[in-house]
């Protein structure tokens, strides 16, 4: 096996063997990566090559120093593969190392997506890593609502978040759409973030470019009171195994309407119905701790109430 890097000439292969691989999503893909304006990152993606065929890719870049980091400008890195045996992983994590000693870096640090995101469950490449020397560096706390075709949505929910969507179904002013009028949802999605004095992962032109690029993994939930929008739900189907809600916002002065309550009915409805097996409602940490680790129980308590539990996003790290 040998690692060699990323070409144009390699973009389809790449895309096709990450849509198949076991724990690749979106975020991995060069269709994604194509978003960025050129030149904003300099990517240095690696191939884990057998007889020809890609076993492994390795999306991220070089940084200043030697580090290289994965992943960069995309929520979920590290190594993608197929659904491989523990063997085929510790030698992925030892070429991975000889070809950094040879080529000059110093240190790779590596955020995978949870293990939800694996369509078999497999921490072998986990173990690999810890095993041949990486360390845990941080762990974010996700919280995901496990889906189950067989089982009544609003179950799921607390007695409260379940009054709260009942009073919304009830109420004929309300509706929810699913739309591509960001025009109405991103200028909320600023002011939500303003309060917080921070600013979206992505701009407008990007959410457009994303939209147009990758029609079919994203989604906009909207919710209308008379015909005004009031909430909506930006959602990204990652890969045949997660919805992830990447952005929730909401007109603060129709809060009492609970039109959030309502939106998560719906995302949890639909990714159902679509086969969905989780939905990712994202990290809940708290942004203004110094200790980047901290847990918001404010949102996680919030999220527990449509059934969330915690699932881990961790990056390991190692130095040659």
């Amino acid at each position: 096996m040998e690692i060699i890097k990323y070409s144009e000439e390699w973009k389809d292969k790449w895309d096709e063997f990450v849509f198949n691989s076991n724990n690749g999503t979106m975020f991995h893909t060069q269709k994604f990566f194509d978003y960025h304006t050129p030149g904003k990152f300099k990517f240095d993606h690696l191939m884990f090559i057998h007889k020809g065929e890609i076993e492994a890719v390795l999306p991220g870049a070089i940084l200043n120093g030697g580090l290289f980091e994965s992943p960069i400008g995309a929520s979920y890195g590290s190594i993608v593969t197929k659904d491989i045996k523990f063997a085929d992983t510790m030698e992925l994590v030892s070429t991975l190392l000889d070809y950094g000693r040879k080529e000059g870096i110093s240190e790779f640090m590596l955020t995978s997506a949870p293990i939800i995101y694996d369509r078999v469950q497999n921490q072998s490449l986990d173990f690999a890593m810890l095993w041949q020397g990486f360390k845990f560096d941080l762990h974010y706390i996700s919280s995901a609502i496990r889906l189950n075709e067989d089982e009544d949505i609003i179950n799921k929910f607390s007695p409260s978040a379940r009054r709260d969507v009942r009073k919304t179904l009830k109420n004929e002013d309300i509706r929810v759409e699913i739309n591509e009028r960001y025009d109405e949802f991103y200028p909320i999605l600023l002011e939500n973030k303003g309060r917080h004095n921070v600013k979206p992962t992505h701009s407008y032109e990007d959410m457009l470019k994303l939209r147009d690029l990758m029609p079919d993994n994203l989604k906009l939930f909207m919710v209308y009171y008379k015909d005004e929008p009031i909430a909506g739900s930006s959602m990204f189907f990652t890969n045949n195994q997660v919805a992830l809600c990447f952005y929730n916002m909401l007109k603060y002065e129709y809060q009492h309407l609970k039109p959030i309550q309502r939106v998560m009915y719906e995302v949890v409805k639909y990714s159902t119905e679509q086969g969905y097996k989780y939905v990712d409602i994202g990290v809940s940490q708290d942004t203004k701790a110094d200790n980047p680790m901290t847990p918001s129980m404010e949102l996680i308590n919030f999220k527990e109430r449509f059934g969330a539990r915690t699932t881990m996003r961790n990056t390991f790290y190692i130095k040659l």
